[in-house]
Order: C-alpha cells, then structure tokens, then sequence
C-alpha cells in the first residue's frame, strides 16, 4: 500500500511539472506575441513619422512630367538649385523599386494621359504622392483613386506636402526697401483674363463693375494678349488689379496675386478663397476683398476714394518693408521640398476617399 501511495503521488506531481511548464510556456509565447503585435501597431499608427534621419538620399521618382514639359534632372538638383540636402530626384522608371515617394500628377491621370503603375509590385515602405494645382472643380472624378495615394502635394494649407504659388518671406534687416508707390497711374481698373466664362462669378463682379467704372482689359478674351515681358509694366499703370481666380476653393490664391498684382505695384482685388485665407495667406492691408463690401457699387465708391487719397493708397504697400513675394514657378522645387518635410510625414497614412478630401471643404467647389 505505501508503494501504491507513492506511485500516486510520483504520478501527481509528474501532472503538476507537466501543467506548470504547460502555463509558463503560453504565458512565454503570449508575451512575444504581445511584444509582436506592439511593435505592429505602433507602425501602422497614422500619428507616426518616417524614420528616415538624413544620413541617405530619399529618393523622389516623378512618373511622368506635368504637362509633357520635361526639366534636366543632371547632377544634385535639389541642392545645387534650392540647398535641399540628401535628396534624389529622378524621373527614370526603372527606379520603381527603390524610389521611396513616387509623384503622379493628376491632370494626366484623369484625361487617361497616363496610368498608374497597379501591375508593379509595389515596395512596402514606398509612399505614391497625389499631385496638383487646379482647383477642385478641374481635377476630375477621384473615385478611382481610393485607397491608393498616401500623399496629397498641392497648395492647399492641410496638403502633406504644400506647394502654393507663392508665399512671404521676411525681407532681411539689412535690406529692406525704401517703399516707393508708383505714380504712373493712368487706369482705375484692369484685368488680364484669357478665359472668360460667363457662369463664373468673377465674370457677374466684372460686369457689375465694369457698368459703374471703366476697366482696361487684355488677354486673349479681348484680343488684346500681353507678351510675357510686357505683363507687369501693363498692369503697373494700374491703380488696382483684378485678381480674379476661376473658382472657388479653399486655399486656392495663384499668381494672379502673388506675380500679377504685387510684383506689377498695384493694389489686388481678390475673389476667390475666403477673406480669411487671404489674411492668413496674404500680407495684412495689401489687398481688397469683394466680399468685403454689401454690393460693388459700394466698392467702385471705396476705390474711387483710395485712388483719390494718395496717403491711404500708399498704405497697401507698407507690406513690403518687411516682406517680400516668393514665387513658385519650377516643378523640380516643388518636388524637392518632399524631401524638406519627409521626416515629419506619416509613416503609414492612406486616402481612402480621396474625392471627398479634394471636394470636402468647400461644398461651392463648383464654376461660379
């Protein structure tokens, strides 16, 4: 009987060891796989950023150019041009696979120009940047393009990448100008529109206006096109400027201001994005907004008011003791400033909707 009780107890705790390594050996497999699965999730977290520190070139393949006006791409050309270090821009496509942001442009994309490369097998950390600098209405139908870009490059302020027309850079100390307001005026208005539509908005301000004052139109609409030179000395005979843009949108402020307006000495009226866009865009008291005004008529009368006080009409352009116009005219420093923000890019972020991102702010993202 004392053999038997001992064989039991032998038997029972041979059961216990097997259990207990039984228990340890989950509790082992499960702490890994916790460890596992943390690692997972803290790379697919949309807050997270690229790990890139700088100590390689990132790579930046443009499919195709916009527009079929190709650029030399010969030596380092975002450092030579614009001082963006570690940046590799090409347009080859047999660097498909060691490209780390592939850049489509859209016009191509909708007009069926050029296709997206879906046939590849794509690199796991490759991101495919969504490019373009129309406004909502003339990008076209992106339902097709869901659950396909990680990143947005075009001027509005939320794009990853922000590539505006043109922005401020601060004039430096030692060299600001002495503001010198042009006296050569001899129009109230002008315009240089080559595409008038009548459906849109800013053509229903023109007529308004153009019932109560004279305004000096050129382009191709009056058979009156401005050679490229010719532009800027036009338009500075000009008390002010219609900066009209086409549409509508958020954000969306061209060089019908940046180039046309403050680079030519007269004071813009704008119509386009929200008064406030173009003060958070714009340097404060150098322009004039239509939506400021309960009618035009009461614009024509405050212009007619400012054109004939010559201090108050100055004072548009005190801006530019302390700012200056910086214009973005080049799509390889559009494409290097990829570079400039990489490190600070999601690094895992996908547009499941991309047409409603485009089209989401405004819901008059329509011709007016």
């Amino acid at each position: 009987m004392g053999c038997g009780n001992t064989k039991r107890t032998l038997l029972s705790s041979m059961k216990r060891c097997t259990s207990l390594i039984f228990i340890c050996g989950l509790l082992l497999y499960r702490y890994n796989g916790w460890q596992r699965g943390l690692q997972a999730l803290t790379a697919i977290t949309p807050s997270g950023v690229s790990n890139w520190d700088g100590s390689r070139n990132v790579t930046i393949l443009l499919w195709y150019w916009p527009f079929s006006v190709s650029l030399s791409l010969k030596g380092d050309v975002c450092w030579d041009l614009y001082r963006i270090p570690s940046c590799r821009l090409v347009d080859q496509r047999s660097m498909f696979s060691s490209a780390d942001v592939v850049v489509f442009h859209n016009r191509e994309l909708v007009e069926g120009k050029q296709k997206l490369p879906l046939e590849l097998p794509r690199p796991q950390n490759q991101r495919w940047a969504w490019m373009s600098l129309e406004a909502p209405v003339f990008n076209g139908h992106l339902q097709r393009f869901a659950n396909i870009f990680n990143l947005t490059v075009t001027y509005r302020k939320d794009a990853d990448i922000c590539i505006p027309y043109g922005e401020l850079l601060p004039q430096e100390a030692e060299n600001s100008p002495v503001v010198d307001t042009p006296e050569n005026k001899s129009s109230l208005v002008c315009w240089v529109v080559s595409n008038y539509r009548s459906q849109h908005k800013r053509s229903k301000v023109y007529k308004e206006l153009n019932d109560l004052v004279p305004v000096k139109v050129y382009g191709r609409w009056t058979k009156t096109p401005l050679r490229s030179r010719d532009l800027l000395p036009t338009i500075s005979h000009c008390y002010f400027y219609l900066a009209f843009e086409n549409s509508l949108a958020k954000d969306y402020i061209t060089e019908k201001l940046w180039r046309n307006a403050y680079q030519a000495g007269a004071v813009p009226i704008v119509l386009g994005a929200s008064v406030r866009e173009y003060k958070t865009l714009a340097p404060p008291n150098s322009f004039i907004h239509v939506d400021e005004f309960a009618s035009v008529k009461d614009l024509v009368k405050y212009l007619q008011l400012l054109a004939e006080d010559k201090k108050r009409y100055r004072e548009y352009f005190q801006w530019k003791q302390q700012w200056k116009v910086k214009l973005y005219t080049d799509w390889r420093e559009r494409l290097c400033k990829i570079c400039s923000e990489y490190n600070n890019l999601p690094q895992w972020k996908v547009y499941s909707d991309l047409q409603s991102w485009v089209y989401a702010i405004n819901p008059s993202n329509t011709l007016h």
